[in-house]
């Protein structure tokens, strides 16, 4: 894609913020953002639970119906012309969000709407090396990207029940997949281990029309975790050390802010995007649980997406970031499944076709997108006013 082009599909009109007041808002411009997202109609959710598929699962030698309760939070790649999502589901078993194993489903897609699901699952608990890190909890919330070789790297949760940590796995053909562990096992700051982690954005740059994982001042890069974004380098993409401050401890880039939509979390989305500008983070902004700490306009517990820009040269160092979200809980399957309070969580982001195709959960229930197309000017989801 041509430099013209991708500034193009790095402007389009916004609601933002520009007054300490949250509920002050103006509609302005453009240079670093990437949107506006539209939901294709009626066509979502596009991926859906299934009781039809069965697995037999190694840790109980029993067949399961694997995707049988809940299908989201999807990871997403373009591979020989297709696109490909990986997207955590969740069996019967348990009570809860959490409570149940989560596996990951592979599904691929001709025009990036429609997709065809294999039958079992390609990664799961298994007897393995990973077992003390994936059982009985599982594997969620994939985050997917690709080298320019072609090895495609997901980072995904590990949830053994007792600590998320975030694992990573490698692969040639997004099907047989190789198991490395926890990315900050080997870590020379060893508190980040020993501590609930997860979601990771790694960085990656749009080249030859294709978003592929690059490398930030020499090293690779990663944006990631929920009450706050922290970073982490690597150079082999397995084993990763966390970004420390001054003081030598962890840092955090950007954290909640009371009264606005992420004033309970700020997590990390799909994979960042190198440009001219700087790095764009699209990241999940959860609103407080506390009315008097909550944004008003938006339900409390409520998750929806914004956008952050760093310098490409300090990659900690926040440029911009935006007070509203660019999408919001609007539809029926975006507000109806196991979390109730409306969900958008977006984890997979692709260029496809000339256009931008962005994959979410919906209520921690079902599988979502929304395009954009950077020929047209068209706005974030629209910010309701003070309740």
């Amino acid at each position: 894609m041509s430099n013209r082009l991708f500034s193009i599909a790095l402007l389009f009109l916004f609601v933002s913020c520009v007054s300490t007041k949250p509920d002050v808002a103006t509609t302005k411009d453009i240079v670093w953002t990437l949107g506006g997202f539209e939901r294709p109609n009626a066509v979502n959710p596009i991926i859906l639970p299934d009781s039809n598929s069965t697995f037999m699962d190694p840790m109980s030698d029993s067949l399961l119906r694997w995707e049988e309760n809940d299908t989201f939070n999807p990871g997403a790649v373009v591979k020989d012309g297709k696109v490909y999502v990986l997207y955590r589901a969740e069996d019967k078993f348990g009570i809860g969000i959490g409570f149940r194993t989560s596996r990951l489903g592979l599904a691929e897609s001709s025009d990036g709407i429609h997709f065809k699901r294999r039958k079992e699952p390609v990664l799961f608990p298994d007897k393995d090396s990973q077992r003390e890190y994936e059982w009985p909890g599982g594997l969620e919330d994939p985050r997917l990207a690709v080298t320019e070789d072609g090895t495609y790297v997901v980072f995904y949760t590990q949830w053994n029940r007792k600590m998320p940590r975030l694992g990573v796995a490698t692969s040639k053909d997004l099907i047989n997949w190789q198991k490395h562990g926890p990315i900050f096992k080997n870590a020379k700051y060893q508190k980040v281990y020993n501590e609930p982690h997860k979601s990771a954005s790694i960085v990656t740059s749009l080249k030859n029309d294709k978003l592929v994982i690059t490398k930030v001042n020499g090293k690779y890069l990663m944006y990631w975790g929920e009450h706050g974004v922290s970073g982490a380098t690597s150079r082999d993409l397995i084993n990763w050390e966390p970004i420390l401050d001054e003081e030598g401890k962890l840092a955090k880039f950007i954290t909640p802010r009371e009264g606005y939509f992420d004033s309970a979390l700020t997590e990390c989305g799909p994979p960042a995007i190198l440009t001219d500008k700087g790095i764009l983070l699209l990241y999940n902004g959860k609103n407080h649980d506390k009315k008097e700490l909550a944004d008003p306009r938006f339900n409390i517990g409520t998750y929806s997406a914004g956008q952050v820009l760093f310098s490409s040269t300090d990659p900690s160092n926040v440029i911009q970031r935006m007070d509203v979200p660019f999408l919001r809980p609007m539809e029926d399957f975006e507000k109806s499944g196991q979390y109730k309070d409306g969900t958008v969580f977006i984890q997979g982001l692709t260029y496809f076709k000339n256009k931008w195709f962005l994959y979410y959960g919906c209520a921690d229930s079902r599988v979502a997108v929304a395009v954009y197309d950077p020929t047209k000017l068209t706005d974030f989801d629209p910010v309701p006013e003070s309740k």
